[in-house]
Parts: structure tokens; sequence; C-alpha cells
């Protein structure tokens, strides 16, 4: 099965961040991807007001996303805001969320982890999902994560326990010293404990276009890779916008666990 990762760089304007992604999932089909995906925050950037913008799955955004997958009969994952409750302060929220859709395909996963971490506190306007996720894209089971979520294997091996041969991690990365190494770094490691293959798609860096960074919202370091269910970086991108394909091969995850079967040999304290 052929995927593709679109590394891209939203902004605040949904109608522009809609075009750049129908732009990325044409150029995807063309190079014959049958699913192709899309950073955290494909609907607006962090560091913009979320409340305003958030739409449930069958509002106008998620709906032109999926009428383009129809058009194009491509699996499109994405990143958009849904809305959430009320905290108990009386705060609204919204649910940070991965769509799915396409060919015989319609979920969405909402991110569990929330990052409250290095001078952010997305728990302040996002409220956690609960449950993990898997789909099927012919005959290939897929789980779902958004960046947080990558530093808790815990979400990856249910995913695997559920069936996923492949990882699927959106996320718009906070930049930071030693923080690229360490998205690299988890990939990797999420690939190698649950012997799956990990599709690790992030928002590109604004810096490589001359963007300064206001805040300290997360907008993306770059770096989105394929790795293999041995922890072998397949193919990868630097922090440059662009389109990164791969070519999976389910035997290969056969192949990792008969020789590396960690998913049978765990236990649960």
């Amino acid at each position: 099965m052929r995927v593709a990762l679109a590394q891209v760089i939203t902004g605040r304007d949904l109608a522009d961040n809609l075009r750049l992604l129908e732009d990325y999932a044409r150029r995807a089909k063309d190079a014959g991807a049958e699913l192709v995906v899309f950073p955290e925050a494909m609907m607006r950037a962090f560091g913009n007001s979320l409340l305003d913008i958030a739409e449930p799955l069958d509002g106008p955004w998620a709906s032109r996303v999926r009428e383009l997958a129809r058009e194009l009969q491509l699996v499109i994952v994405a990143g958009m805001f849904t809305p959430g409750g009320v905290s108990d302060s009386g705060t609204r929220r919204v649910r940070n969320t991965l769509m799915v859709t396409g060919p015989g395909v319609e979920t969405s996963y909402d991110k569990i982890h929330l990052f409250d971490a290095f001078g952010f506190a997305e728990s302040d306007t996002v409220e956690a999902g609960t449950d993990p996720v898997t789909f099927d894209v012919g005959g290939v089971t897929f789980g779902l994560a958004t960046c947080y979520d990558i530093r808790f294997p815990a979400l990856f091996t249910a995913n695997a326990l559920r069936g996923a041969v492949v990882n699927i991690v959106a996320a718009s990365w906070g930049a930071g010293p030693g923080k690229a190494e360490q998205w690299q770094l988890l990939a990797r490691a999420r690939a190698v404990d649950t012997t799956t293959f990990v599709l690790a798609c992030g928002q590109g860096d604004p810096a490589t276009q001359g963007i300064e960074a206001k805040g300290t919202a997360p907008t993306g370091v770059g770096y989105s890779a394929v790795v293999s269910p041995f922890g072998q970086v397949v193919e990868a991108l630097d922090g440059e916008p662009g389109l990164l394909f791969a070519d999976l091969d389910p035997a290969v995850v056969n192949e990792a666990r008969q020789k590396l079967p960690v998913l049978a040999n765990r236990r649960d304290f």
C-alpha cells in the first residue's frame, strides 16, 4: 500500500488551510497514494483562537474534506477541532480531533493525552478524548494518535492489540532545544515497541519559511518520517514543507513479530 505524509505549515485562515490540503491531496493521489496523512491542527494553526472555528464532523470544513476524499477516491487523515463540553469552571472547550474519511472509511479520534508541558497548557481549551481508534483500508489496520500521545507507549500498544499494523501520529510539535531529536526518537521507539509501521506526520518548521514564533504555541518542527517495525527510518523529511511517500508491506510486520514478539511477551502489572 502506498501512503503519503503531507508536511505542511498551516495558518489562521480556514479556507487557505483547506486549499493547502486540497493541493497536497491531489499531488498524493497523482503519485499513486491510497492514503494521505496531514498534521494535527490542519484546520487552524495553534496560537490562534480555536473555540470560534470548532465544528462538528458534518460541518462545512470537514464536509469539504470528505467531498475531496470521495472525488479523489483517497483516504484522508487530517487534524481539526470539534466542539467539546464545558469544564468544571464553566470554560467552553474543543476537542483536538483527527478525522479520517475516504472510500469505505469514516471515523475520528480525539486526542487523549493533552500537551500540558513546556509552558503550554492545552487542557485550558481542549477536552481530552478517552478511547483508542483503529480503522481498516484495503485489509490493513491503522491506529491513530496525536502529537503528545507519542510519549505514551500504552496507546500504541492498545492500537496494536486491536489489530493495527500501522500507527499514524499527526502532530504540531513544539520547538525548543532537543525537541526535534525527541520527536524522531519517539517515532522510532513506538515502532519498535509495538512492531508496527509508524507514520509520523508533523507540521513543517515555520522558521524555514521566515515565520517568527510567537508565544509558546506548538507550531511544528518538521521531520516527518515513516518508520519500519524494526525502527528503521524508511523515508523522512527535514524542516521544510514537503510530501513524503512510502510503500508499506504488512509482511514486514509479520516478520518483525516473529523475530521480536514483544506484544506476545508483554506482561501487564
